[in-house]
């Protein structure tokens, strides 16, 4: 199974940036052995649209392209669920395992994403009730890949 993280914005070179490309390396690597084919990062342009509704539209439109056919699409929403990582190594493990050739991450952008897009996913997942910067939810993310990853493999990364 391919993982994809499609994300509305850029993360400008510096210590984000770094930290979410070693994260999505060591998913890389350990994901391998795994049965995950890799994991992409798409990052999509904010809209500069007046109007918060005509953002939110063409930044749906733009996910809406990027996301790889016949994916499980997963949403992330501070009103979203509250998965622990064993929770997300558990349904990333049961997608794979069901053969779902690809499953995409989407972050919206700061006026959050369409109501249609959101309807699609089949899971809606939160970082808690606060609001991050996207910057830090896609670090947080890559990080909660990785450490699914790991939690699948055994290995010690994950000692809670």
């Amino acid at each position: 199974m391919r993982m994809t993280v499609i994300a509305v914005g850029r993360l400008k070179q510096g210590p984000e940036r770094e930290l979410a490309e070693r994260y999505r390396k060591r998913f890389d690597d350990i994901g391998r052995k795994l049965g995950f084919r890799g994991l992409d990062i798409h990052e999509i342009p904010e809209s500069r649209a007046r109007e918060a509704a005509a953002r939110v539209a063409e930044e749906a439109a733009a996910i809406a392209a990027a996301i790889p056919e016949n994916s499980v699409l997963v949403t992330l929403d501070e009103r979203g669920e509250n998965i622990d990582s064993q929770g997300l190594a558990v349904r990333l493990s049961h997608w794979r395992d069901q053969s779902v050739p690809s499953t995409a991450f989407v972050i919206g952008g700061a006026d959050g994403l369409s109501p249609e897009l959101s309807a699609r996913g089949k899971l809606k997942m939160a970082f808690g009730a606060a609001t991050w910067p996207h910057q830090m939810v896609r670090v947080m993310l890559l990080e909660q890949l990785y450490r699914a990853a790991t939690i699948l493999s055994g290995h010690p990364y994950h000692r809670a």
